[in-house]
């Protein structure tokens, strides 16, 4: 759904996720997120009474259901689903984004956990819920390529914890190396994971 299609909350909610990957949650405002949205800054109490923090909260969540979502559209697509073929799709879509928008947005849940994780309980919270609904999605897709269930969610953390680091290396570097280094390294070992033990 395009962003002029959503409601003011949910554009709200969408803002705050796109300007805490790119800033972090300690450099984004509530009048930044509004303004982004194209809401009125009032909007913001009626529909965030818990404020900055249930806003950020509620973002996470979106980005959580975002993720999950994709990794169903990514096994999809595949021609032949693979364990490695499901990984250079979540790879590619930040090697495509770094190459064409260039390196200002991360994950908005990893930035969420450095900002907040000791700060704000409830907020470490909500990032653990939003990794553990997309690691759930990544674990089942890898079900469905032939990986064991009872391996599966080792290796969608293996997955999600290699992407994560090669997202913060691939910023920092201003370079997408990181990025297809995880991609070319972790193929044959998801791969092999679907051959030996399904």
């Amino acid at each position: 759904m395009a962003v002029s299609e959503r409601g003011p909350r949910e554009r709200m909610v969408f803002s705050a996720a796109q300007l805490i990957r790119r800033d972090g949650v300690v450099s984004t405002g509530m009048r930044e997120v509004a303004a982004e949205a194209g809401a009125p800054r009032g909007s913001l109490q009626h529909y965030f009474p818990g404020g900055k923090t249930q806003l950020v909260e509620e973002a996470l969540g979106w980005a959580g259901r975002y993720a999950a979502g994709r990794v169903a559209r990514y096994l999809a697509a595949l021609p032949e689903p693979t364990p490695s073929g499901l990984f250079a799709a979540m790879v590619r879509q930040w090697t495509d984004e770094y190459e064409t928008a260039g390196f200002a947005g991360g994950c908005p849940v990893a930035a969420a956990t450095v900002d907040c994780a000791e700060s704000a309980p409830s907020t470490r919270e909500a990032a653990s819920a939003a990794f553990t609904a997309w690691t759930s999605a990544v674990a089942g897709a890898l079900v469905e390529t032939g990986v064991p269930e009872e391996r599966a969610g080792q290796l969608a953390t293996l997955m999600i914890s290699a992407l994560e680091g090669a997202i913060l290396l691939a910023r920092a570097e201003r370079d997408v190396r990181p990025l297809t280094t995880v991609a070319r390294e972790l193929g044959p070992l998801l791969d092999a994971a679907a051959r030996t033990d399904g």
